[in-house]
């Protein structure tokens, strides 16, 4: 459902940008000026593909071009200024303002030139267009609500004193589609949408996280109308008062900078937070301070169930199923969505199996054969879903569910 913007050429773009630095490090002038203007070429493509940032994009585009014309002098003043060398070749290299300190402080730039430019780029990596819309998600009908009319505020003319929430927390069991509802938001307002795993900000650039926050939210403002979506939400905001290492605090420190950023009211650029997590009681309370609007997605109701089930086997024949039993016996075994599309899967499966005894056997036939052929299916009945039942349980305990209950209570807004 959710399609790469640019995608091949981020990823061409960050390759390159390794083999460039790697290059540089090794002290071949000629393959690195060689990826210097790779890297140059690709921001010329992507300023065509995004016109809206065409002009930053050729910005970098030059730089990388400059990169390439003095690459091979920043590799000889580094090797002058490395120790070893002649004598009177150092010394030379001073008076020209090539030694260790004119050549740290003119790497020191370029660096932070590279390393901002993968940062960025790292970030634009990211960018999704969500093809999900509202009605594409059974059920969920209070929490599509209150995310609608918080978004609809953030987007319309109002008067100053009408302050849009910047961010919202979806919090609740995993598997109620808290993914889905960022990415039916960010579709149907036709909106850039950055979908972020904890672990892509922790690990990729271990110890400089901080710094991919700055370049992510750097990438949203650019890319507005923005919605930022972070998954596990948890893992970068867990509470200070636990053993947390000084790059978490830091990195925390730097997303509750941006958080606050977004409470700019002079900005007419649509920029939105969502954070989901499953265990909200860990949060620290100063992140929780910047999600005043926080909402619990529940496992899905009896309607909520029926709509879901008739989501996922939709194109099939199912008159002969009674989705109000279904959906009755999915509340007792607590299924999330994400149980619910695992089961009706399940009960495709049986039914595929018992229409297809000799689907394996097909696995022989050429590919172009394959295709001329037609899948056997029949009618959905409650037998298929029985055995279903069987193979699906959700891990959830109703003690589990009461948790969440009593932290909406007290906390949820």
């Amino acid at each position: 459902m959710i399609v790469d913007l640019t995608g091949p050429l981020f990823s061409s773009l960050e390759a390159a940008t390794k083999e460039y630095k790697e290059a540089k490090a090794a002290g071949d002038s000629g393959k690195a000026r060689k990826k210097a203007l790779e890297c140059s070429r690709i921001m010329k493509i992507l300023a065509e593909k995004v016109p809206a940032q065409k002009q930053a994009y050729l910005e970098r585009a030059g730089k990388w071009e400059r990169n390439a014309d003095n690459v091979g002098n920043a590799i000889q003043a580094r090797k002058a200024a490395t120790p070893g060398k002649a004598s009177g070749k150092s010394g030379a290299g001073r008076e020209r303002g090539e030694g260790r300190s004119g050549s740290g402080s003119g790497n020191t730039g370029n660096s932070e030139i590279e390393k901002e430019d993968e940062l960025l780029t790292y970030a634009e990596s990211l960018i999704s267009k969500s093809n999900v819309r509202w009605n594409d998600i059974g059920g969920l009908s209070e929490v599509k609500h209150l995310m609608k009319e918080t978004i609809a505020i953030a987007g319309l003319q109002k008067p100053a004193s009408i302050k849009p929430w910047k961010g919202i927390m979806l919090f609740g069991p995993p598997g109620t589609g808290k993914t889905l509802l960022a990415a039916a938001a960010a579709g149907s307002l036709d909106a850039t949408f950055f979908d972020i795993k904890a672990d892509k900000v922790l690990s990729k650039y271990f110890g400089e996280s901080s710094k991919m926050i700055s370049a992510l939210y750097g990438a949203a403002r650019k890319h507005s109308p923005s919605i930022v979506f972070i998954d596990e939400f948890d893992a970068i905001s867990l509470s200070r008062e636990g053993d947390t290492s000084e790059s978490s605090r830091r990195l925390l420190s730097s997303l509750l900078s941006e958080l606050d950023g977004l409470q700019d009211k002079k900005s007419d650029k649509l920029m939105l937070t969502l954070a989901a997590t499953n265990t909200p009681w860990d949060m620290d309370p100063a992140v929780l301070s910047r999600f005043p609007r926080r909402i619990k997605v529940p496992l899905p109701d009896e309607t909520a169930s029926r709509e879901i089930i008739k989501l996922h086997i939709k194109d099939l024949d199912y008159s002969k199923l009674d989705l109000d039993s279904l959906a009755e016996t999915c509340i007792e075994k607590l299924y999330s969505g994400r149980d619910l599309q695992n089961l009706c899967q399940q009960a495709i499966w049986n039914m595929v199996r018992g229409e297809n005894r000799d689907l394996d056997s097909l696995a022989d036939l050429p590919y172009k054969e394959l295709k001329e052929r037609q899948l056997k299916v029949t009618s959905l009945n409650f037998d298929y879903f029985e055995a279903a039942f069987e193979k699906i349980r959700s891990p959830l305990t109703k003690a589990e569910l009461e948790k969440y209950d009593k932290w909406n209570e007290e906390f949820g807004g």
